[in-house]
């Protein structure tokens, strides 16, 4: 018997349905059924009964996964205190973060984390989505903080939404639009659309298509930035005008003007996402001051 063999079982056994838990685990349908029979056999007792479309627990499954999680927590566990040896006593944890939807959250929630856990390193990286992703599945990262605007995003991995921010128009103080006390998606259009890049930053722009489409209109962006600090730059230049979070007042400060949009749109969701086979002991701490961190904030 592999971890490997326990942790397909869990994925299936959680996910209800093969096909699901195969692609969370990004393996083939055949092979993670395989696997899990190959488990079966070696125990030699059946864990799930399956039907047409979906899979549920037998008796001795239903008992068999929590002592399987916890082998892998215990698993995950052994690893971490071997890497806090391995690193002269020091353990790590690496963060990725987007930093203006997070501005409220992660500065109260790293200093919480840090009174509680001062032997531990945080390494924190300032990422587009996309590479918060890549690092999530990869192992290079432990936890991320990211706007999410569909599960679809996320799919593959684990997390919970913390907090919610309000969709606004960034535009120069010197703007047209910045006398404005708010703007519609029609008058939006008329003027130089900045946004983010759009291999990077796909959930942007998924978000903004769905938004511009209830007016009955599609974004066209004069030009893409790689970053927060590149894009309020551009719009500080007065280049043009860009639909963000209102978070992103904190980072840019009197540089630019927020306006509201009318009708006032959904929220951009901030969540927290981490690999699918589970948190670190420490990530799980840190998870708990970010929750703290963000009720604190929506008070």
């Amino acid at each position: 018997m592999e971890l490997r063999h326990l942790r397909y079982f869990v994925a299936v056994a959680e996910a209800e349905n093969v096909t699901r838990a195969a692609g969370a685990l990004h393996v083939s349908q055949p092979a993670l059924s395989r696997q899990v029979r190959d488990l079966e056999a070696e125990l030699g007792f059946a864990l799930l009964k399956r039907g047409a479309r979906s899979v549920s627990l037998t008796e001795a499954g239903r008992i068999f996964l929590p002592e399987a999680r916890a082998v892998l927590q215990r698993a995950e566990e052994a690893v971490a205190k071997a890497r806090t040896v391995a690193t002269g006593g020091s353990e790590a944890l690496h963060i990725g973060y987007a930093m203006s939807p997070t501005v409220r959250i992660l500065p109260t929630a790293l200093r919480g984390f840090q009174t509680l856990h001062p032997g531990v390193r945080v390494h924190l990286h300032d990422l587009s989505t996309g590479e918060m992703l890549s690092g999530l599945r990869d192992g290079t990262l432990h936890l991320a903080f990211l706007i999410c605007s569909t599960r679809s995003l996320l799919r593959g991995l684990k997390s919970e939404e913390l907090a919610r921010t309000a969709t606004c128009l960034a535009v120069a103080p010197g703007h047209p639009l910045a006398r404005r006390r708010a703007a519609t998606l029609a008058e939006v259009a008329r003027h130089t659309l900045l946004g983010f890049n759009r291999t990077e930053y796909p959930d942007y722009h998924e978000a903004l298509t769905a938004l511009f489409a209830t007016a009955g209109l599609k974004p066209r962006f004069a030009r893409e930035h790689d970053s927060v600090a590149s894009l309020i730059a551009a719009l500080e230049a007065g280049d043009g005008v860009a639909v963000v979070t209102e978070s992103l007042a904190c980072v840019a400060g009197p540089r630019l003007k927020l306006v509201r949009l009318k009708p006032e749109p959904a929220p951009f969701v901030i969540a927290a996402a981490w690999p699918s086979n589970g948190l670190v002991p420490v990530g799980e701490a840190f998870l708990r001051c970010a929750r703290e961190a963000a009720a604190a904030w929506s008070e």
